[in-house]
């Protein structure tokens, strides 16, 4: 008997290779659709969705009008002059734009800039310590105090503009009580003649020279800290973790983000460059009051405001906030150099922000518009 092999099953043919991109070669079969979320997207699309970008107009058209009206505005000397006025203002606007775009306030960040300035000149005036040490200790108060709200916020669920009021009415009564009751006034001064005044002063407060013109340190701090914050928020993992707790809080902690040591972090952060701004104002004027800084936070806002930052949170930047304290600085200064009434000031404070506002909003719906 013979027995008959079983047949081969038929080779599978071999699936076609889609060549593209070759010269002069078409890829057989039906083209493939485009992919929108590669399609390219215009430079000028892309700067429209910017937050940033009403700030930047805004201060070429604040620099452009003063440059009119009032002389010697845009001169080595009157550069050096609103710049100076800017610093201290946007070291602080950028770190509370930071805060911002995490969904929270700090109230008490203009306090906090006096508080930790009496400790450093307390501590080197009354008890005979070097700067440097007491710089140390004022910058452990600083984050201490920063950490304590970050952490009464995360813990209670109460609104930071409640917590951080409390804070803000809590070191105003202690720099007053403490300081009456040490130096039997509201002021502390002496520092010139401190141990390491003179090394902390190069470092904080010295000036440098600018093509002829001397520009306080306090610019370039405030430069080199934009310039950081930019970076966090457009590199890191930090910076997402900022724009996602302050856009979607809950969908943040789903996803696994820390929701709570973000916000405690931004709250510390906000607290250090009120330690910054307060160790360049003492180093620089040798004396502090102890009612000093009251007020300033609200400029703060209103800098990082007009820099493109919502008050809602989750949208922002920190050049937007440096640029919003820089209109600050050129308009209260152009104020002086076109010799108006200072109480113009208010007035135009309050045009920019209402401005800020609108247009802040407008092009937040513009990006949402683009990512849909």
């Amino acid at each position: 008997m013979t027995t008959t092999p079983p047949s081969k099953p038929a080779p599978t043919p071999a699936p076609s290779v889609q060549i593209s991109g070759g010269a002069g070669a078409e890829a057989p079969g039906p083209a493939r659709a485009r992919d929108e979320r590669v399609s390219p997207v215009s430079l000028a699309h892309r700067l429209l969705v910017r937050p940033e970008l009403g700030s930047l107009i805004g201060a070429v058209l604040v620099m452009v009008f003063f440059s009119v009206v009032a002389d010697g505005f845009f001169t080595a000397a009157g550069a050096a002059t609103w710049l100076d006025d800017s610093a201290t203002l946007g070291i602080m606007a950028v770190a509370v734009a930071l805060l911002m775009i995490g969904g929270e306030f700090d109230l008490s960040a203009g306090v906090m800039t006096a508080s930790t300035a009496l400790i450093t000149a307390m501590l080197a005036t009354r008890a005979g310590w070097s700067v440097w040490p007491a710089l140390a200790v004022s910058l452990l108060f600083a984050l201490a105090v920063g950490a304590l709200n970050g952490w009464l916020v995360v813990r209670t669920g109460l609104p930071s503009f409640i917590i951080t009021l409390g804070t803000f009415l809590a070191l105003q009564g202690l720099n007053l009580g403490v300081t009456r009751h040490v130096t039997n006034s509201v002021q502390v001064s002496g520092m010139r003649a401190t141990d390491g005044y003179e090394s902390a002063g190069r470092f904080f407060a010295s000036t440098m020279a600018v093509a002829g013109t001397e520009i306080q340190v306090s610019v370039l701090w405030w430069l080199l800290l934009a310039a950081l914050a930019t970076w966090v928020l457009a590199r890191t993992r930090f910076g997402n973790w900022i724009y996602a707790v302050g856009g979607a809080p809950v969908s943040a902690r789903n996803v696994g983000v820390p929701v709570d040591r973000t916000k405690i972090v931004l709250f510390m952060t906000t607290a250090a460059a009120g330690w910054l701004v307060g160790s360049i104002n003492i180093l620089r004027y040798t004396s502090v009051q102890a009612n000093q800084g009251i007020g300033l936070e609200f400029q703060y806002i209103i800098a990082a405001v007009i820099g493109g930052c919502l008050l809602t949170g989750g949208y922002g930047s920190a050049i937007g906030a440096a640029l919003g304290a820089l209109i600050f600085g050129m308009a209260r200064q152009g104020i002086v150099y076109a010799k108006w009434n200072s109480d113009w000031f208010q007035l135009f404070l309050g045009v920019m922000l209402l401005a800020a506002v609108l247009v802040n909003n407008s092009f937040r719906r513009r990006a949402e518009r683009s990512r849909r």
